[in-house]
Formats: C-alpha cells, structure tokens, sequence
C-alpha cells in the first residue's frame, strides 16, 4: 500500500503503526520520526517563512473568512506518488489542506485512492484516529497494541495525579500575539496532569483570550506551547509576554513557574506524541510525583525578567 500523509500527526501516527516504508509522500511540515525528512513533499504553504506570530495570526483570520486553507496541494507530486490511502484532517479549517481540496485530488486521481479524515478533539478520538488508520492500512492488531500501550501510559500519569489533594491553577498558552488559551485535547492533559485549567475548555476549540482575563485567572502555572513553533520560534515572542500589563503581578511569574515547550512536536500535534505531552505537562506540575521518562525532554523554565 502505498499511503500519503497531509499532517504531521497522521505522519507519526503511520510511523507508530510500523508502516513508514509504505509512507511515500508527506508534508511541508512533517519532520518526525526523522526517516521521513527526505520524502518528497506533497504540500506548501502561504505563510512567509519570516511572518511574525501577529501576521501568521492575520492570514488565519483573513482565510477563515474566505474559508480558504492556507496550504495548497502539490497536484504533479501526488500523481506521481499514485498514492492508494491518502491521510488527511478536518479539524482545522486552515492549518491543512481543504477537505474539499483533498476529495477533489483523490477524485481525479488513477485508481481513486481512499481518503481517511482524521478529525479528534479529546485524547481518547486520537486513539479512535489511529485505530481508523490501522483499520485502513489493514494493520487493525497492530492499531490496538500501539494504543494499548499509550492508554497505559496515560492511565499510570492518571492514577498517581488521584493523590494531589490541591491542583496547582494552570494556563497553557497556545500563542502569544494575540494571546490564545489552549483548546480540544489539552485542558484534557492538564487535568490528567494533576492540574486545573483556567481558561481552556476540554473539547472546545482554542480561543484569542484577552490578557485581561489570564490577569484575572492568575494561573500559578503558565505553560507556553505555541501551536507549530519550535523552542527557538517561540523565544523571539517571549519580549511581548513580558510586555503585557500585569505581567509581573501574576502568581506564575512571582513565583518562577513559567515554562516552555516545543509545540510543534507536543501538545498542537494529535498524535501519539500527546502522551509524550501529558507526561512533560505531569513532571512539570509535580515533579516529585510523576517522573520524566528519560526519553523525553523537561520544560523549559523562561526567565520571568528576561535575559
């Protein structure tokens, strides 16, 4: 079978099932497991390479209104890729390729390959997802070992959190300029963490928050984990967190709990790697509770101050 993948989360989610030598085409934007850097890319994006988080925030806003995504197929690559089980998303109106876009592709494509829509908003629909693609791949036994395993890895987080008598109030912030609180699966992962979300709701979608009501929630936990950014990405938009008035009122900040992770490859990707996620967010909140798998690397404490 040969499988195409339009996001990062059903990349890794092919990968988990042991099938990336079936993998024949991915995105622009998906760079694990390593092995799938060098496939050939069947996407590309309208979003300049050096935008700010204000323009990026911008186009999303502008295409929403049109209803137009911001990434495009490469319609020659994904002909000459003959894929026979495309991989896509509906979740996001614009951080993908449009359903429509792909059903049109796979439409006038040789052979009509079949099309798996992948569309969770809680943690339990991610393991619905990669059980929908093993199911696809014909791999369904395979599906159900790899989620047995990451629902016992959920369930040991879940367990040891039973024991924390008063949860540290938290907020995951999944962008900076503007402010967005997180949304879908992660309130989920920091309830699961021993935590309690301020602003975001399980299952409902991100929001722009005003700085005014982070103010007011005044989170003794502040988790940055910008959606799609790198480390690296996310400290150039550290001087504008810092700039928000109050800033250095909150409890989070007086207290030196201001914590960065990469957000590209936890929390804003459904996939396998969610439970990665939850246990970097568990090991934060309680360290002495719940240790760091060795595999995994710690939040990133930000200098309240600055450099």
């Amino acid at each position: 079978m040969r499988i195409v993948s339009l996001l990062p989360s059903a990349t890794e989610i092919v990968c988990l099932l042991g099938l990336q030598e079936q993998l024949v085409g991915v995105t622009h934007e998906c760079d694990y497991p390593p092995g799938v850097l060098d496939l050939p890319k069947v996407t590309q994006t309208l979003i300049p390479k050096d935008a700010s988080s204000a323009q990026i925030d911008g186009l999303v806003r502008e295409r929403l209104e049109t209803q137009a995504a911001l990434y495009t197929l490469n319609m020659p690559v994904l002909e000459e890729l003959r894929p026979d089980l495309i991989v896509t998303q509906a979740l996001c109106d614009v951080c993908a390729v449009s359903d429509a876009e792909v059903q049109a592709a796979a439409c006038s494509l040789p052979g009509r390959p079949a099309v798996v829509n992948l569309e969770p908003a809680r943690l339990g629909e991610v393991f619905d997802c990669i059980r929908l693609v093993g199911d696809a791949a014909n791999c369904s036994a395979r599906a159900e070992q790899e989620i047995a395993d990451l629902q016992r890895r959920v369930q040991a987080v879940a367990v040891r959190s039973e024991s924390v008598t008063e949860r540290p109030r938290v907020l995951l912030l999944e962008w900076i300029d503007p402010p967005f609180c997180c949304g879908h699966w992660s309130p989920e992962l920091v309830r699961l963490a021993g935590g309690q979300e301020m602003i975001g709701v399980e299952g409902d979608a991100s929001q722009t928050t005003d700085w005014a009501e982070i103010v007011a929630a005044d989170p003794e936990f502040l988790m940055i984990a910008c959606c799609g950014f790198s480390v690296l990405r996310t400290q150039d938009d550290l001087p504008l967190l810092r700039a928000f008035p109050g800033w250095n009122d909150l409890s989070c900040v007086r207290n030196d709990r201001v914590w960065l992770v990469d957000g590209s490859a936890y929390f804003s990707r459904s996939g396998p790697r969610l439970v990665d996620s939850l246990e970097i967010l568990a090991h934060t909140l309680h360290p002495q509770l719940h240790p760091l798998p060795s595999f995994l690397p710690p939040a990133i404490r930000v200098p309240v101050q600055g450099d």
